[in-house]
């Protein structure tokens, strides 16, 4: 975005509004705050290091958008493209509003959510396009950047994320280079397991736009082992075109037909928000989401299942819950994937159940992870089962009993579905 006002344009202002509507409520809290203060803060050591500097402005993002234009004399807007309903009326209000011309660049994803003429539901044609596309030339910055004069640069915000994030362009390649150099040739053979920790944690740096996703997919395209990471970022940029399509699959189902009678059921909905279900790697999964603000990725897809199928809970509960703690929160990642776990999205089997005792022995054999999460088990021997630990040693180690009784729970999840 820089490089295409930069092109076009002698002296710019780069441009930041914290956008008080979404600060309000709590998807601007608490690690996902934190991280965006320390990205904007690297951001405006970068731009400093050009001979320029970031502008900060807190409001109604259109309002202080609109007034900055018009103080600096800016004859043309460029924009960070966003896929959210949210955000595609807020590009329309500012194109309404403003004097100038609104330029809308495609920096999100890849390959940008509107290049195909329609939107694919189905993830597997979605690949083999996005795959056989040519992806657009990376953009190259001047060693100088000219700003606009007597415009008051405004006050950057402050704040860390709780689960010690480091939020930023220099944190993002640095973790790049570290990553890949260590586990990008085996990412396949390690990715789910989640006592290993081999996964890249790079999403909330693409979220905030720290990393670019076109520059990660093309430093890694041709590296030993890049196929099935590659295959991470088709998803991420699955999910982005079919919100930019259809905004309101944020909150409604892609596929109604199967989908259960939901419980309203309070006690359980927060026992698993807290880690007592008394499955440890549900639990496990929870703590450390509280913890770091992110989850393992397929402890996520087992926490979801468990909320979905075996407590039958809304899976709009389970999205409003990871938008509130995760650093990597995205509208459409978050909310599509727990469509997909829940059966009312885009998997190709609705009927898929995640046992979560049996995930747990086959991806967290020797319970590193759970160990790792859950102090009460943490000392419990080696030959005892800690994903099913018995009931002695629960209550020695005060761990709860399981909320539920798994087979009976999917028994009832089956007859409970619509057709």
């Amino acid at each position: 975005m820089l490089a295409g006002a930069l092109a076009a344009a002698d002296r710019v202002v780069p441009l930041f509004v914290l956008d008080e509507a979404i600060l309000a409520t709590p998807h601007g809290r608490p690690h996902r705050f934190g991280f965006l203060c320390e990205s904007l803060r690297d951001l405006d050591g970068s731009l400093r290091e050009r001979g320029a500097a970031l502008f900060v402005r807190r409001g109604n993002v259109v309002e202080e958008v609109v007034r900055v234009a018009k103080d600096s004399g800016a004859t043309t807007i460029h924009v960070a493209g966003d896929v959210s309903g949210y955000a595609q009326r807020r590009i329309e209000l500012l194109r309404s509003a403003a004097a100038s011309d609104v330029v809308l660049h495609d920096s999100l994803t890849v390959v940008a959510p509107r290049a195909f003429a329609k939107p694919y539901v189905v993830f597997t044609p979605y690949y083999n396009r996005w795959i056989a596309t040519t992806w657009p030339a990376l953009a190259r910055l001047p060693r100088r950047v000219r700003v606009a004069e007597d415009v008051e640069l405004g006050a950057l915000p402050h704040g860390t994320s709780p689960g010690a994030w480091e939020g930023g362009e220099r944190a993002g390649l640095a973790r790049v280079k570290a990553w890949t150099a260590r586990h990008l040739r085996t990412y396949g053979e390690q990715r789910d397991d989640p006592g290993s920790d081999a996964t890249s944690r790079l999403s909330p740096y693409l979220h905030f736009g720290c990393v670019s996703p076109l520059d990660l997919a093309s430093r890694l395209w041709d590296r030993p082992g890049s196929a099935a990471y590659l295959r991470q970022l088709c998803w991420r940029d699955f999910f982005a075109q079919l919100l930019s399509w259809r905004p309101a699959l944020a909150h409604e189902d892609l596929r109604r037909t199967g989908a259960p009678r939901w419980r309203n059921a309070p006690g359980d909905l927060e026992a698993w928000k807290a880690g007592r279900t008394g499955f440890p790697l549900v639990d496990a999964g929870m703590r450390q989401l509280r913890a770091e603000g992110w989850m393992h990725n397929r402890v996520r897809m087992v926490v979801s299942s468990f909320l979905t199928r075996d407590l039958r809970i809304d899976w709009r509960e389970g999205a409003r819950h990871f938008m509130d703690l995760l650093v990597d929160g995205d509208v459409a990642n978050n909310q599509l994937n727990w469509q997909w776990v829940a059966g009312t999205g885009t998997d190709a089997n609705p009927h898929r159940v995640l046992n979560p005792t049996l995930q747990g022995r086959t991806h967290d054999p020797t319970g590193v992870y759970v160990r790792r999460w859950l102090p009460e088990l943490r000392d419990v021997a080696p030959e005892v089962d800690v994903h099913d630990p018995p009931f002695d040693v629960r209550r020695a180690s005060r761990y709860p009993e399981p909320i539920i009784d798994h087979h009976e729970a999917i028994e009832m999840w089956r007859a409970s579905r619509s057709t």
